[in-house]
């Protein structure tokens, strides 16, 4: 049997952190949840291990005992994975799952309901749009129970021939007798002869729809935005929530740290040892930043109140500018070699500092030989 490796399922190595992995399977469950791949059972395979690498991948305990005995090792601790489960199961896990992934609001499916009322999905967002917000247009799918069979999934039924239509299976341990709902029929005494041509016996349909959302300016990734009543339909008529996970792609050039914007610019050597005023990019346009003579390398500079604006508040964060020193790349002119040496030695013994350490050390050396 092929050994498991719930690293490459999570697409994760193994030094990676709890944050990491979860983010991992967060991404990933949304990409293969049943709900957003209707008839799938590629991706319905692909979810069960998604969900098996994360309750072992997430628990420090397991993880453990996984890293150094493989699959092998957990299933002599007692963990099984979903090795001997139906998929009804891994629905009824996924509740606890993804509330702590998402939180509380991430409600978990009804007892009488095929499936979840609350569903979600995942947004990418540009730099840009994130920054500064925008309207984007959702692509969503949803499940509703079908009218056709009114959510049975059979076209014509017969009587549940394991408990003879009773709903109940009784046993008899001596003068006891007990009795328990049948789970061929679920209760119900009847089971489908024929499936409802609307919905293949799914007892569910799926359902695309289209609608626009407003974006906050300065979302971040792992905002969540709650679209209220698109989520799936129960039977009652009443529709779930759809939980947006926002994930914001990099820029090439600002690093965003929360409301903080960081950028790195590259300042010539000479503008460095002069000093002087040097315009840099920003959110918004151009700044003047000061450079002061002598500045330091990697030394940074702050600009208030430029960075991004923080939701749900009008105030924003810092903008960062952190200097780089450059030198020449190409090979010095004639002209431009004898200036830099008429430069050096103008500053006389200070433009030899190594000198002074050099003529200690050696005294010093001295001095222990003697």
């Amino acid at each position: 049997m092929q050994e498991i490796d719930y690293y490459e399922i999570l697409e994760i190595t193994k030094t990676s952190d709890k944050e990491t992995i979860k983010k991992a399977y967060r991404k990933l469950a949304l990409k293969y949840h049943p709900d957003r791949n209707a008839d799938d059972k590629g991706a319905e395979e692909k979810f069960k291990l998604i969900n098996e690498a994360y309750q072992v991948l997430s628990d420090d305990n397991r993880r453990e005992i996984y890293d150094k005995y493989g699959k092998a090792g957990l299933e002599n601790s007692g963990f099984s994975g979903f090795s001997d489960r139906d998929f009804g199961d891994v629905f009824g896990d996924l509740g606890s799952i993804f509330e702590s992934v998402f939180g509380q609001g991430f409600s978990k499916r009804s007892k009488r309901s095929e499936f979840e009322d609350d569903i979600a999905l995942e947004l990418n967002l540009s730099f840009k749009e994130a920054v500064f917000g925008c309207k984007k247009e959702i692509k969503n799918k949803y499940k509703k129970y079908c009218k056709t069979c009114n959510g049975s999934g059979a076209k014509s039924k017969e009587r549940c021939k394991y408990c003879n239509g009773e709903g109940r299976v009784y046993s008899r341990n001596g003068f006891m007798t007990f009795s328990q709902t049948c789970s061929h029929c679920a209760g119900s005494g009847e089971l489908i002869k024929d499936k409802c041509t609307n919905c293949s016996g799914k007892k569910y349909e799926v359902i695309e729809e289209k609608f626009s959302i407003d974006i906050p300016e300065g979302i971040d990734t792992n905002n969540r935005i709650r679209a209220s009543s698109h989520g799936n339909e129960l039977p009652n008529g009443k529709r779930g929530d759809l939980y947006i996970i926002i994930n914001v792609e990099d820029d090439e050039h600002f690093i965003r740290d929360g409301s903080d914007v960081y950028i790195e610019i590259p300042v010539f050597f000479t503008n460095i040892i002069l000093g002087g005023v040097i315009k840099v990019p920003s959110l918004r346009g151009e700044l003047e930043l000061k450079v002061p003579q002598n500045a330091k390398d990697k030394e940074r500079f702050i600009f208030k109140n430029e960075g991004i604006k923080e939701l749900n508040s009008s105030q924003k964060g810092r903008f960062i500018v952190q200097i780089k020193i450059t030198y020449p790349q190409d090979k010095l002119t004639m002209e431009q070699k004898k200036l830099v040496e008429q430069l050096h030695k103008s500053f006389g013994q200070t433009s030899e500092p190594h000198k002074t350490i050099f003529d200690n050390c050696i005294a010093k050396i001295r001095e222990w030989l003697n």
